[in-house]
């Protein structure tokens, strides 16, 4: 509850930082995507980039944590064949070394 409170409340002000850059930044710029030719706000541009990075840098971030997640589900599959030899080995009877 208190941290969807916190996430509506993050998201509200960054929505007012947003309108704020937006009024202090008026104007239009024309860009030129080599197969696109737009014209454009300027804090459209700049608020449109921030968000395209931040995507590109949580999609990075997912790969990274898919690999671990197939990483720990190796060891623990590995852990749980440890176990079990472990536990066969246990129940062996022991043998006198004379």
């Amino acid at each position: 509850m208190i941290r969807s409170l916190l996430v509506s409340i993050l998201v509200l002000v960054f929505i007012g930082l947003a309108a704020v850059f937006a009024a202090l930044n008026p104007g239009r710029i024309s860009l030129d995507f080599a197969f696109l030719a737009t014209e454009m706000e300027k804090s459209l541009a700049i608020v449109g980039a921030i968000a395209l990075g931040w995507a590109f840098g949580i999609a990075c971030a997912l790969f990274g944590i898919l690999r671990l997640l197939a990483q720990r589900r190796s060891l623990r599959r590995a852990l749980r064949l440890a176990e079990q030899e472990v536990q066969a080995l246990r129940s062996l009877p022991v043998q006198d070394a004379d």
